[in-house]
């Protein structure tokens, strides 16, 4: 079924609402926590933020594995970065704030660069000497998915070949637990179980838990990818873009800017909604926010919703705020690749209107007699959506005209040719695009 990262916070979390999180325990001297110092040099973590660690961290790795090092200028102008952040370190704002009420020259001098959001792309910038567009979007919870959707347009514009994309989150702290429960948005009735406080879709729900992590990936152009013999992981085929524009109350009866965001999506990629078989969901454990997109896959699918798939692994990792949608991405991408789809857990009751199959608990097998395409939902705050299209890679696409395809991320068994255009072309294909591809994950 899978296993669950969300434990016991501190005593500093005490006397707060909600005091369990998923927290990636860091430190040194023991060797079940992660050691930064094994991976940066001490002048190099003065500058950044624990998030931007996260970053760099994962985007050294995503680079490993793809075997993306180039070194001709050329290369290194057609390589570009888009990594986001979610939220700011509130706790090194409020230590800095503490050390200016002892003096001006107590402050740092890298106190803006630990905060500024921008940085983790940055320093990956840096760091390899990439000098395509650099980006960075700080768009709540939907930061992630935004990062990628913007890299897969780099990419589609003809602006760089290879983008490294993601997000990072490490805003764990007593304030910001603080705030969030202000806005009784995490979950407090069970700090004394927390690897089941995390629970979405079910019907005793009651609000997220926040985590920390890092996803990043390499999305490069097909042809290129090819050309160097890359291991494609995935095709991205399309990216959904919306806004709420009205009011909670509204967004329950209508599930507006969930539904147009997958709506855009689909066309985006040129599928219709009997193409997808799986959509990793947003559904952060709330209330409201699992109810909405719940009534959003309904109505965007129709009567094909009674055979999709629909699951979020929040219930493992908990929220990670700004890295969510890239962190849940890995899963979409995963489940295309391997035809298993990953559980959603704690799940134990489900209210009459929300009749979807959700995955309890235990991971499914995904069969499909075509090509296996998933959806990854992020809905965050100020009403904010985004959706991706993810699908497995087809490894013999090189004999079709790329010139009048789509975009990719995954790796399938070899078909031929004629037997890809005739059960893997989506039902109201349209050809138009140039291929991506998406040669490495790692988080």
């Amino acid at each position: 079924g899978g296993a669950c990262g969300i434990r016991k916070l501190g005593k500093e979390y005490s006397r707060l609402p909600c005091s369990v999180a998923a927290i990636i325990p860091h430190g040194r001297g023991r060797d079940d926590i992660l050691d930064l110092t094994k991976y940066f040099a001490k002048s190099s973590l003065r500058t950044m933020a624990l998030s931007t660690a996260y970053a760099v961290l994962a985007a050294h790795e995503a680079i490993l594995d793809a075997k993306w090092t180039p070194e001709d200028e050329e290369s290194l102008c057609r390589t570009g970065v888009a990594v986001g952040i979610g939220m700011i370190d509130l706790q090194e704002v409020c230590n800095t704030n503490s050390a200016f009420k002892m003096g001006y020259s107590k402050v740092s001098p890298y106190f803006l660069a630990r905060i500024l959001p921008n940085m983790a792309a940055g320093h990956i910038s840096m760091k390899y000497g990439f000098k395509g567009p650099i980006h960075s979007v700080s768009t709540a919870c939907t930061t992630g998915a935004h990062s990628i959707g913007d890299a897969f347009r780099f990419v589609r514009s003809g602006d760089a070949d290879v983008m490294i994309c993601g997000g990072a989150e490490a805003a764990i702290c007593p304030l910001t637990v603080a705030a969030f429960c202000r806005l009784r948005a995490l979950s407090t009735t069970r700090n004394d179980d927390p690897l089941r406080a995390s629970r979405p879709f079910d019907r005793d729900r009651d609000g997220f838990v926040m985590g920390d992590g890092a996803a990043v990936f390499v999305l490069e152009e097909l042809e290129h990818a090819l050309r160097r013999g890359a291991h494609i992981h995935a095709e991205i085929l399309g990216c959904g873009l919306s806004a709420d524009g009205t009011q909670l109350a509204a967004q329950v009866s209508e599930a507006t800017g969930a539904s147009l965001s997958m709506q855009r999506a689909l066309e985006d990629a040129n599928l219709s909604p009997t193409d997808v078989g799986y959509i990793n969901a947003h559904a952060p454990s709330t209330r409201m926010g699992d109810a909405i997109e719940a009534k959003a896959v309904k109505r965007v699918f129709g009567d094909h919703s009674k055979n999709l798939f629909v699951s979020s692994t929040k219930g493992a990792h908990g929220h990670l705020l700004g890295a969510a949608g890239n962190m849940e991405s890995v899963f979409a991408i995963k489940a295309v690749a391997t035809g298993m789809v990953p559980p959603t857990l704690n799940l134990s009751n489900v209210t009459e209107d929300m009749d979807l199959n959700f995955v309890p608990n235990k991971a499914a097998a995904w069969k499909s007699q075509g090509r296996k395409i998933a959806l990854k939902n992020s809905f965050g705050f100020a009403g904010t959506n985004a959706t991706l299209v993810f699908a497995e890679y087809i490894d013999d696409k090189k004999e079709l005209d790329r010139e009048k395809s789509e975009i990719v991320l995954s790796i399938l068994p070899t078909v031929e040719k004629n037997e890809f255009i005739n059960r893997y072309r989506p039902s109201n294909f349209k050809p138009s695009r140039k291929h991506f591809v998406l040669v490495d994950v790692e988080n």
